[in-house]
């Protein structure tokens, strides 16, 4: 499929395998002028590294866009990215050798990658994997990555797929404090903390308490811990 006509394609690309070697997957992701994912594709690959399924990640998006057009392109991998960027002029140098004389890993791939590359504009800039507030066009190929390489069935905009799930790697914001029905906040916060009473006093509650025991803030000063029905101002 070609892009419409556009000054510049920013896309994510990623690579997912349980077990490397494991079941894995690739996926590309193109977003449009708003940084929003626009359309997208994933696949299996059987049994692959982790490294195979980056750098086919990375083949199958310069494959499926437009070489006329500017390209960024965020990725989590640096293997695929240092492949591509700063080993692959002295693979080539070597003929296509590393610099200990051995042959290159995933020499296919990154001599295919090495064609698309050629007479085309292409920015790479690499993103941090499975932040909370990370890059959501890297979020979403990570996802489909997953997703391809756990099912190993294909996906996409094309077939009509749903976005992929989230994915089980990256951690989850901070929920809300909870407030019970009478306003009280449930966790953590220097308003709730129990400490130590340092001198007997008496709770709201009627009863009173000693020095030592654990007690709380409440509305209208300190007491049991259990006995807070209302956040303290």
């Amino acid at each position: 499929m070609i892009e419409p006509m556009r000054e510049r394609v920013v896309a994510a690309c990623d690579g997912a395998s349980k077990g490397n070697p494991g079941p894995a997957g690739w996926a590309w992701v193109v977003s449009d002028d708003s940084e929003v994912p626009a359309r997208w594709e994933a696949g299996p690959l059987g049994r692959a590294t982790n490294n195979v399924a980056e750098l086919t990640a990375l083949e199958r998006l310069l494959a499926s866009t437009d070489p006329g057009v500017p390209l960024e392109v965020r990725m989590d991998s640096q293997y695929a990215m240092k492949a591509v960027t700063t080993w692959l002029p002295g693979w080539k140098r070597n003929g296509w050798k590393t610099a200990a004389g051995k042959p290159v890993a995933n020499q296919d791939l990154v001599v295919r990658i090495d064609e698309l590359l050629q007479g085309r504009s292409v920015d790479f800039r690499y993103v941090p994997a499975h932040q909370v507030d990370g890059d959501p066009l890297n979020d979403f190929a990570d996802r489909a990555a997953s997703q391809a390489a756990t099912v190993q069935e294909p996906a996409g905009s094309a077939l009509g797929s749903p976005e992929p799930p989230p994915s089980p790697d990256t951690p989850k914001k901070a929920a809300a404090p909870r407030r019970k029905p009478g306003g009280a906040r449930q966790g953590g916060g220097s308003s709730s903390r129990t400490i130590k009473a340092k001198f007997p006093g008496r709770c709201l509650c009627g009863r009173s308490y000693a020095a030592g025991e654990p007690i709380s803030k409440n509305a209208q000063g300190w007491g049991h811990p259990e006995c807070r029905t209302a956040e303290a101002g």
